[in-house]
């Protein structure tokens, strides 16, 4: 039986250099997701912080009504009330979506710094998201469950929110 002893040997081997190389890239997974949501949450404080600077500074460029709903949001965004971050960041971005595409007395550098903020927020929640899908699919293997590599960690959630590039504040694609 020396035989199976080996393979056992070797299996177990291969277990232990396998369960290693796991750890370690949850680690390193981790890492990155908690970067990643970083620049996200960078990211969607910024956007609040131009929105409030439209809303405070500029309310004859876009009403006053239209301001008042501009500042709401974006307080909301930043602490929701209901608890959904979500869902506050998505009325935002629909008030925003909301603008029209010239408004008077809107200073250049600001609506140049919203439509590079939109851009780089989608650009960071789809770094996020892969983050978060890249981290669920090694948890969700097999042999990670079986052998409960992750802890009692809850699984990272994605980070939805409507981002639609194409209808963002200034940023038209050809054809749309």
């Amino acid at each position: 039986m020396p035989d199976a002893s080996i393979l056992f040997v070797g299996l177990l081997l291969f277990l232990l250099v396998w369960t290693t190389w796991t750890l370690t890239r949850l680690r390193r997974l981790e890492g990155r997701l908690d970067r990643a949501w970083n620049a996200l949450d960078t990211q969607l404080q910024r956007r609040a912080d131009l929105v409030e600077e439209l809303a405070g500074y500029y309310p004859g460029a876009v009403g006053e009504e239209r301001a008042a709903r501009l500042a709401a949001a974006a307080a909301e965004a930043r602490t929701p009330l209901a608890g959904d971050r979500e869902q506050a960041e998505n009325a935002l971005g629909r008030h925003l979506r909301e603008l029209p595409d010239d408004l008077p007395g809107l200073p250049a550098s600001l609506k140049t710094d919203l439509d590079g903020t939109s851009i780089r927020l989608a650009l960071a929640r789809r770094f996020f998201n892969d983050a978060v899908r890249d981290t669920r699919s090694l948890r969700e293997a097999r042999l990670s469950r079986v052998l409960h590599l992750h802890g009692s960690q809850p699984l990272p959630r994605y980070f939805d929110i409507d981002d639609r590039l194409d209808v963002a504040v200034g940023v038209r694609q050809s054809g749309s």
